[in-house]
């Protein structure tokens, strides 16, 4: 159960930014103080199963052969490439860049990793976007399903970045409840945990934005 400020804040940002005609992405704006930046321990880089998932259908994309890519079409993906097409987007960087901007979330069996770090790695990385690792033995269904429920928190070297929790159409409970999620993991990576947190707003795409801490 979330905290009623929690939820209130939620509820408030909701009733005071206008509908719009599309489903509205509901984003965290984290603002951190007194963390030098530049130091990559300061940092924040986590990968967090949000309770609720994130109200949309990510694109993914998975690197595989045979039995396993298989397996990842069944399981939902919208994507599955084999070796010889990792070789031809590797060998085409306009090609890459729109593989990459078309798709959110990329899995390769680990035998492709050192592949697509060196022909792909300098696309697919600023954007947040390098394969999760899919070790032998592993479901790639299971990757799938949590890469679905899964959002990144990269804050790079800035003290001010945003954080998707969810749609504007979800209930607000789980809003509430993803909202927490966040704020408790964000609060654990930090070396000073909430005393390194200036401000956290809840926000929509399109509309203003609400204090959340």
């Amino acid at each position: 159960m979330a905290d009623k400020s929690t939820i209130e804040a939620i509820e408030k940002l909701l009733a005071e930014s206008p509908e719009r005609s599309f489903s509205e992405s509901v984003d965290l704006a984290i603002n951190l103080k007194n963390l030098d930046m530049s130091q990559p321990k300061n940092r924040v880089d986590e990968e967090i199963l949000l309770p609720h998932g994130r109200g949309k259908d990510l694109k993914i994309a998975v690197f595989a052969k045979g039995e396993v890519g298989l397996q990842a079409k069944e399981a939902g993906a919208d994507r599955v490439f084999s070796e010889e097409e990792l070789s031809e987007i590797g060998d085409d960087k306009t090609l890459a860049r729109s593989i990459a901007n078309e798709f959110d979330f990329f899995i390769a069996e680990v035998q492709y990793m050192a592949q697509i770090g060196k022909s792909l790695g300098a696309i697919l990385g600023p954007r947040g976007k390098m394969p999760a690792p899919l070790q032998p033995g592993k479901s790639v269904s299971d990757l799938i399903r949590s890469a679905r429920g899964s959002i990144r928190i990269r804050s790079k070297d800035k003290k001010t970045f945003h954080v998707p929790v969810g749609r504007r159409d979800m209930d607000t409970q789980k809003l509430a409840e993803n909202v927490e999620t966040v704020l408790s993991r964000v609060e654990n990576s930090l070396d000073k945990g909430k005393h390194n947190i200036k401000a956290i707003y809840v926000t929509t795409t399109m509309g203003r934005s609400v204090r959340v801490l």
